[in-house]
């Protein structure tokens, strides 16, 4: 080919290009690949939370629970044609987008943070900021542990317990389903920063417990890791 031939092919495909009236409309970008949500890698292995949480259930919530609603989150993000830069935009205005992006989204996020909420060298007593503010806004740990956990044992159905930083005071909130305290759509007392959560679905807790959440509650003082809380409670105050 020479090089008037060149010209002419791709002065050609150029114009073809152009005359797709739907790359217009959708605003589609050939060169930049959509993004996708990576399932995140567990910080420790599946039996590494017994006797208190056991690998099978680990292995299925995670593989499973959290790999679906990571798939479909990508999915409806697809679908919708967005191409979001991080989750905790897409859940705060939530209220902006539809049904399978939230709760996916939701159910994608909460995840993530239970995970990390989680450590087999967790438990005993807060320390750090975490141990100052919870003090400052419960009284002591003792009181804050006990309203907690009442909380997560009595939420009706499925959903998480939350403790949030709102307006600079840690607040203890629930959620139904995998509505997150970040999201909009939320009533304004309900939203704030997470900074510790558990997740109260029963495919978090009955293959071991059965339907006794009360002890899978308890047993989650064993194994809280409340560096993360210190560090999501500093993240909190530079958001």
């Amino acid at each position: 080919m020479n090089k008037r031939e060149f010209l002419k092919t791709s002065l050609i495909g150029s114009l073809g290009l152009m005359s797709i009236p739907a790359l217009g409309r959708n605003k589609i970008n050939l060169f930049k690949i959509p993004k996708e949500f990576k399932l995140p890698e567990l910080p420790y292995a599946y039996d590494a939370l017994e006797p208190y949480i056991d690998k099978e259930t680990m292995e299925i919530h995670y593989t499973k629970h959290h790999a679906g609603y990571t798939d479909k989150f990508n999915a409806a993000l697809h679908e919708a044609g967005i191409d979001a830069e991080n989750v905790r935009s897409i859940l705060q205005e939530a209220s902006k987008y539809n049904a399978a992006i939230v709760n996916n989204g939701g159910g994608f996020f909460n995840h993530r943070l239970y995970w990390k909420c989680l450590s087999p060298n967790g438990g005993g007593a807060p320390t750090g900021n975490a141990a100052s503010l919870i003090n400052r806004d419960f009284g002591s740990f003792e009181k804050f542990r006990e309203e907690f956990s009442s909380a997560a044992k009595t939420l009706f159905g499925s959903g998480w317990t939350w403790l949030i930083n709102q307006n600079g005071i840690l607040k203890i909130v629930t959620t139904s389903n995998q509505d997150n305290p970040f999201m909009d759509t939320l009533p304004s007392e309900q939203q704030g920063f997470p900074v510790l959560c558990l997740d109260v679905w029963e495919h978090a807790y009955y293959l071991k417990y059965q339907n006794r959440r009360a002890d899978y509650v308890e047993a989650f003082w064993n194994i809280v890791n409340w560096e993360t809380v210190n560090n999501k409670l500093k993240k909190s105050t530079e958001s």
